[in-house]
Parts: C-alpha cells; sequence; structure tokens
C-alpha cells in the first residue's frame, strides 16, 4: 500500500520537509526547531482553519486519494466468444450484425414518466461553488448537447446577489437560477434534462416552487448528502459585505462577520475569507413521505433522491422509504468523493467507500425486490471517469442501476475547453494542445459533429468547453460500445452481475461477485466432461 501522509498533500498545499513520515500522523520523524515548512501542522500555526479546506477557493475541485483496501479495480469484465444480447427483434446474431457501434448506450429512469439518456451517465450536483457559476455555459450546453442529464446543485437561488425575497422570504426572483436553466433549455433536443437539487436551505426559500412556477421544471430531487462530507454544503467568500447578507438570508456564516474582532481582522488583511455553510437535515420516515407529497402537489412529475456516504442503516432508509415514496431515481454516492469544497480531512477519513456502498445497495435492493416490492431507479456515483468504471457499476448494480453520476470527471473537460479558447485568444496554446491544430476545427474531433447539431450560425455561440464536454461523451459512449459488444450486451439493460469477476478473495466477499478462479467454473467443467 503507498504511504499516505496526512499532514501534507498537494490540496490544502502541503508538504513534508522530511523523506521520513509517521504513517498515522502524517508528521516528519526529526522535526526540527527552525523548520521553514510547509506541512500542515506548521501552515494551520498562522492560517488555522483555512487548512481545513482545499484551495484556491473557486479555481479548483479536490477529491479525497485515500488507497482504500478494494475499490472497483478490483473488479475486471468478463468477456465472451459467443452469444448476443439485446439485438433487435428478429435480428440474427451473425459478425455482421454484432459489430459494436450497433450497441445502443441508451437509457432511461423515473417510475413512469421516463426521462431517456443517450449515454447512462449524467452530471454531479453543480450547484453554488464559483466553479459552477463561472463555468456554467460550458456545462451546461455540453451536457444538453451531449443528451444526458445536468443536476443544478443546492444553493443557487439562495447565494444570487440579486436575488428577491417576498414578505415572507420566499423567492420571486432569482437571476442566476434562470440563467442556468434558459442555458441548458436552449440546446436541449429531447434526451436528458435539468433538475434542480434542494438542501434545507432551498426548501425554506421556496426554492422548488420558484423554479417549477417559473420554468415549469418536472423534476425537483431531495438531498441527504453526498459522498465528500457529512455536513452541509460550503462556500467562500471574499467580501465582507457578501457574508453579511449571505447571513441576513439566513445562513450560517463563520467566522461571525457581525463580529467587531472578525470585522477588525478582515480590514487588516490577516481574516481573507468567510465561509458560509448550509445546515444539516434531519430525516424521518413520516417527513420524507410529507416532503414527497407536498413536492408532487406542487406540481413536479418526478422526485428523485440524492443521498451520500452515510451508515447502511441511513442507505437502507434511502432505499425503503424511497420504494414506498416512488420516488424516480435515488443517486447513491461513495467517499471519497469530489468536489469544489469540503473540509479535507472528511474526504479523505469519512464515509463508506464507493465499491462498499454501492455492493451493500446491490443486496438491499434484490432483498426488497425478492419480496415483490418495487425499487425505485438507482444510480451510483462516487469516483467514476472512464467507460470501464461505467460499465462496471452498471454490472454490480444491475438490474436496479440505470446510470452513473459523474462530478469531477464531467467538469474537466469544460475547463479545458474554456482554457483552449483563452489560449487561443492569449496566442499561448500549449503544445500538448498545439500538436493538433491552430485552430478549434483543427483541435476539437468533435468541431464539426457539434456544428452539424447547431447550425453553423449558431456555432459561434458554442463555447469550447460545451465541444469538450460533448467530445468527452463521445468517448465515453464509444468505449462504452466497445465493452458492451466485447461482453455480449448490445444494450445497457441486458448487463449484469455475471459480466464481472473479482480479481481478490476479499473483493469477492465484499461484492458477492465469484472470485476470478470460481466464476463460470462450472460451465468450463461441463464443456470439459461433455
Amino acid at each position: 500500500m503507498n504511504l499516505k501522509r496526512p499532514n501534507s498533500n498537494d490540496a490544502t498545499r502541503t508538504a513534508n520537509r522530511s523523506r521520513d513520515v509517521v504513517p498515522m500522523s502524517g508528521l516528519c520523524s526529526r522535526c526540527i526547531d527552525g523548520c521553514t515548512g510547509n506541512c500542515e501542522v506548521f501552515k494551520a500555526t498562522f492560517r488555522g482553519r483555512e487548512l481545513i479546506y482545499p484551495g484556491p477557493f473557486g479555481e479548483i475541485t479536490a477529491g479525497g486519494d485515500k488507497d482504500y483496501p478494494i475499490d472497483y479495480s478490483h473488479l475486471n469484465i468478463q468477456g465472451y466468444a459467443m452469444g448476443a444480447k439485446g439485438l433487435p427483434a428478429g435480428v440474427a446474431a451473425s459478425p455482421d450484425t454484432t459489430t459494436f457501434p450497433y450497441v445502443d448506450t441508451e437509457t432511461s429512469y423515473g417510475w413512469d414518466k421516463k426521462v431517456t439518456l443517450r449515454v447512462p451517465v449524467f452530471t454531479g450536483a453543480l450547484g453554488s461553488t464559483e466553479i459552477a457559476r463561472k463555468n456554467w455555459e460550458h456545462f451546461a450546453i455540453g451536457a444538453a448537447l451531449s443528451g444526458i442529464t445536468l443536476v443544478c446543485g443546492e444553493n443557487v437561488c439562495g447565494i444570487d446577489p440579486k436575488l428577491e425575497l417576498d414578505a415572507k422570504g420566499k423567492v420571486v426572483s432569482a437571476p442566476d437560477m434562470d440563467r442556468r436553466i434558459e442555458v441548458y433549455r436552449r440546446y436541449h433536443d429531447g434526451y436528458g434534462e435539468i433538475l434542480v437539487q434542494m438542501n434545507v436551505e432551498d426548501t425554506r426559500l421556496g426554492a422548488g416552487e420558484y423554479v417549477h412556477k417559473k420554468h415549469g421544471l418536472e423534476t425537483i430531487e431531495l438531498k441527504w448528502g453526498q459522498g465528500a462530507k457529512c455536513i452541509g454544503g460550503e462556500i467562500k467568500v471574499a467580501s465582507l459585505d457578501r457574508a453579511l447578507q449571505l447571513q441576513e438570508r439566513g445562513y450560517i456564516v463563520t467566522p461571525d462577520p457581525r463580529d467587531p474582532m472578525n470585522q477588525a481582522a478582515f480590514k487588516s488583511g490577516a481574516l481573507k475569507e468567510f465561509e458560509r455553510h448550509s445546515r444539516m437535515g434531519f430525516i424521518s420516515e413520516e417527513g420524507f413521505f410529507n416532503e414527497v407529497k407536498r413536492l408532487r402537489a406542487v406540481g413536479f412529475k418526478r422526485i428523485t433522491l440524492k443521498t451520500g456516504a452515510y451508515s447502511l442503516r441511513e442507505l437502507a432508509m434511502a432505499i425503503k422509504w424511497g420504494s414506498k415514496a416512488h420516488i424516480d431515481l435515488l443517486t447513491i454516492d461513495g467517499a471519497p468523493g469530489g468536489t469544489g469544497m469540503s473540509p479535507w480531512r472528511m474526504m479523505e477519513e469519512w464515509g463508506i467507500p464507493s465499491l462498499y456502498l454501492h455492493s451493500a445497495a446491490h443486496d438491499f435492493c434484490k432483498r426488497l425486490a425478492d419480496r415483490g416490492e418495487r425499487v425505485p431507479d438507482i444510480a451510483f456515483a462516487g469516483g467514476f471517469s472512464s467507460e470501464d468504471g461505467i460499465f462496471k457499476a452498471l454490472a454490480l448494480g444491475a438490474p436496479y442501476v440505470k446510470a452513473i453520476c459523474m462530478g469531477r470527471a464531467m467538469m474537466i473537460p469544460g475547463f479545458v475547453g474554456k482554457n483552449i479558447a483563452k489560449w487561443l485568444q492569449d496566442g499561448k496554446l500549449p503544445n500538448t494542445v498545439s500538436q493538433f491544430g491552430s485552430t478549434p476545427e483543427e483541435i476539437f474531433v468533435c468541431y464539426e459533429e457539434v456544428k452539424k447539431m447547431v447550425g453553423a450560425d449558431e456555432m459561434k455561440n458554442i463555447p469550447l468547453g460545451a465541444i469538450g464536454i460533448y467530445s468527452y461523451s463521445q468517448k465515453l459512449k464509444v468505449g462504452l460500445q466497445q465493452i458492451m459488444a466485447g461482453s455480449r450486451n448490445f444494450r445497457v439493460d441486458t448487463i449484469t452481475r455475471r459480466d464481472l469477476m473479482s480479481l481478490t478473495e476479499e473483493c469477492a466477499k465484499v461484492t458477492g461477485v465469484p472470485y476470478v478462479s470460481d466464476a463460470y467454473r462450472e460451465e468450463a467443467l461441463a464443456v470439459l466432461d461433455s
């Protein structure tokens, strides 16, 4: 196992001086009086609570890098030399009908009123972080062009500088939310959807009622948590006036911006940022059912739920209550998670890791299904970035998992495309990009494909980050088609757990997926003994 250094990490911009480090504490084995740093203890000596979070805020996303005993890399995908599942009716399997481009990667979710995705992925919640706000056009247009669902995360209304509330403290105008919905819808062509996520603060502000009444949104998502942290969402603000504004709206803001001591520290330059925190929810079965009922009365056709890496008890609650309430999708997000801003040590050390959580989720879903109870459609989240991971998660959770939620991986192409546009403008294109050309048409392999979709005149309005996300989604699609064809699955809903094998006995114990030497052994012996 790799040596981890809990007292230093690139996420917190810290490093140990010594080449020898105590494994548990992360302290240098020889700590010198006079050391100039830069471990976390050293830096926290003068920057204090700032060291809790990755940084710089608004410029990065961060993901935990703890090396768990087992993860999805401990699963491998089965391949077969015969058969074909999921071919269109009347089509006989042959070398001519089972080429990988024939694989159908579409999937859908929803109890009754289904939403169809071109590829079985959708974005993580892009909410009130600065990363999401300033890159929204890239993310939203890219998702719409790709035919996947875009989740607009929590607190978007609440942090809008131009938010207007009525006398009861309910949203009457939220221009940034309006912008986010309208940008996605401009390029939406029937695949996927934009849905909005709600936490405690959003519910109190009436964000759900606002987006349904003004925009006719059909889906709303309740949020219990995520894989990166077990507390409410945070952002940082670098303005005293802004901190006071958010505190006035009911948010928890720390350090207290009303405190004269903190105001003096901010004025002197020692205190550079305030933190805005959301409240933690307190769930109950009755409260959950009442909220689902209330939102349906508002007019939402679909109710979804996002839960995080809590204990198995909360996982069971999400699945069981979701089944009884007929929710349309349950997204289960495992640790360590990646996010724009979560406490770093919490990301590293909190919660049930994805493979363990997802394996338990399958067991719980099967337990309900075996009793004749209908299980809500499931999505897995927590560290996915490639087509093999998508296939493994779909197979591990089959037949309940319909799609995979991708957070940081789906954002990165937006950043890259945006930066390529800036590098082109500044004449500073790095060799990693310039080797493919010096214009967007040369650099982006999917440029002409997107141009055909939107038209030549509209192409000038498509940011390069959106083309980047579309290109990435096409890589996922084609890569998934190849893996699915190799496992003889020509539709997403034909993928099963038998298409996987465990590479270690511990992985087999946790997942229930047979150890590599045991998988298909009975069938093999039957061939030999025939």
